[in-house]
């Protein structure tokens, strides 16, 4: 990947992780691909780790696959529950009823 190519991935996650609408979430491989990159789902999470504001994103709306929430990030599952996002009793966000992927860029 070029660094024209990392700014406009970087663009590109950010913009994606900004629709995430409130009671929903998404993954860090729909993000990937939805950027154009499938293959780097762990690249859209150190972009939302590393880039400067986006804390100010939803980015507690973005779990794995698997619907697990970042390791290390306790109030991850807080925030999602506050917004109404359900977890199945395995501690998993319950990815059938939450689940939203991204219609347009």
């Amino acid at each position: 990947m070029s660094p024209e190519q990392a700014r406009t991935f970087r663009d590109d996650v950010l913009n994606i992780v900004a629709q995430i609408p409130c009671g929903q979430v998404t993954t860090y491989g729909i993000i990937a691909a939805w950027a154009g990159w499938p293959s780097h789902s762990r690249m859209v999470g150190r972009t939302l780790r590393y880039t400067p504001g986006a804390e100010l994103l939803p980015c507690h709306r973005v779990v794995n696959a698997a619907g697990r929430t970042a390791p290390g990030w306790s109030r991850q599952r807080a925030l999602l529950e506050a917004e109404g996002v359900a977890f199945r009793p395995n501690g998993r966000v319950d990815m059938r009823q939450h689940l939203w992927e991204p219609q347009v860029l």
